[in-house]
């Protein structure tokens, strides 16, 4: 089984684009982030000719998740409680006997503007919810864009940027406490060695320059953290395609033993 994440930065963008990526990658569940539309614009027909069910928490120019999946998939949450008013960014379904979470966290912007201590709150919201509604032992992903650079090794320059946005000890210390709950760092648990950057800013060639950030993760609990048999971060699919541009984020997918 395959599931995967990706920021794809505006779908009305990148249609064309992620229809590409499905069909060379063939994910069975993948969770979209920053869809950047309401749910009644979102091109439903275009990926169920693909095969995919499509579930989407969308909403007007901002934010946005989604989940396609080629198993029938039940909506068990759309909206994280409590946090409704920082937009769509949460959406949980059931799909083959597993919980899969896609998010789309606040970026908090700077560490001295308000929206800062709003990210962290958020956090703590997801948090709770996850150890409301979830056990570590049930088939649980949470997968999507975390604004998170968790380890100095995720970022292409954590002596410049430790103490910025994203490289903050109270950011990582919300991460932290996902992973205490009982999730597992797909890419970090397989691949302790390699950064895996998933973001790359459009500004300064910040790409070819390969000052990139992994901020985009698959969460897993310890029934699927058993079975991963590969994690990939491609920069393959942040470079142009048949003249299509990509989005700024790399997608992210892990195979998992059936």
């Amino acid at each position: 089984m395959r599931i995967a994440t990706w920021n794809i930065n505006g779908m009305r963008a990148r249609v064309d684009y992620v229809q590409h990526w499905l069909r060379a990658v063939d994910p069975d569940v993948v969770g979209f982030q920053e869809l950047k539309m309401e749910d009644e614009k979102f091109p439903h027909d275009v990926f169920s000719e693909l095969g995919y069910s499509v579930v989407t928490h969308g909403q007007k120019s901002w934010n946005g998740v989604a989940v396609l999946s080629k198993r029938p998939a039940e909506v068990a949450q759309r909206g994280l409680p409590g946090q409704e008013d920082v937009g769509a960014r949460l959406l949980s379904v059931k799909v083959d006997g597993m919980t899969f979470i896609t998010v789309y966290c606040p970026n908090g912007k700077t560490v001295e503007h308000e929206d800062f201590q709003g990210k962290l709150a958020w956090y703590d919201a997801l948090t709770a919810y996850v150890e409301a509604n979830h056990a570590p032992d049930e088939p649980l992903v949470l997968t999507g864009d975390f604004n998170i650079v968790p380890e100095p090794i995720d970022s292409w320059n954590e002596k410049k940027l430790k103490g910025h946005i994203f490289h903050t000890d109270e950011e990582r210390q919300r991460m932290s406490r996902l992973l205490e709950w009982g999730f597992t760092d797909a890419w970090r648990a397989t691949k302790p060695d390699e950064p895996g950057h998933s973001w790359w800013d459009y500004r300064a060639g910040a790409f070819h320059k390969r000052m990139g950030l992994r901020i985009d993760l698959v969460l897993v609990t310890q029934p699927l953290a058993a079975r991963i048999d590969d994690v990939h971060i491609s920069r393959d699919w942040r470079k142009k395609v048949e003249g299509l541009t990509p989005s700024d984020h790399a997608p992210v997918w892990v195979d998992l033993a059936d």
